[in-house]
């Protein structure tokens, strides 16, 4: 009965302890605050993409308020001034941070260098393709 059985839970445990385990997970906390015209103009034009990139899938993105109680979870070097100012976390705790947003361009850039320099991010260059006749 036991050999029968041992299959099911070597198949079933880990995922059992993978849904009810905290992952160890690298995120992007957003702090921005209602009626910041820079936190609006962020959502409409990164906001909808982000989750669809790489950086995306490697730090997803958690948004707070910067009026709310601090989460638990989280863990800040210093306080947050402006808004909307983007955290990266790693288990919690801040490894580095994006103050403003001043359009797309900068705000990739400065994604980059962040995620590369805190985090061991590697952006794929996409080779150029020729131009053919």
């Amino acid at each position: 009965m036991m050999l029968r059985i041992l299959p099911v839970l070597i198949t079933i445990l880990p995922v059992f302890f993978t849904a009810i385990l905290p992952a160890a997970a690298m995120e992007l906390v957003m702090v921005e605050r209602k009626g910041c015209v820079y936190c609006a103009r962020w959502e409409a034009e990164i906001g909808p993409i982000y989750p669809k990139t790489p950086e995306g899938a490697f730090a997803p993105l958690r948004h707070i308020d910067l009026g709310a109680p601090m989460p638990e979870d989280l863990t800040f070097k210093g306080p947050v001034i402006f808004t909307p100012t983007f955290v990266l976390v790693d288990e919690g705790e801040e490894i580095g941070r994006i103050e403003g947003y001043a359009g797309d361009e900068l705000f990739w850039a400065m994604l980059t260098v962040t995620l590369r320099d805190k985090a061991g991010f590697i952006v794929e260059e996409t080779p150029a393709v020729p131009i053919t006749n």
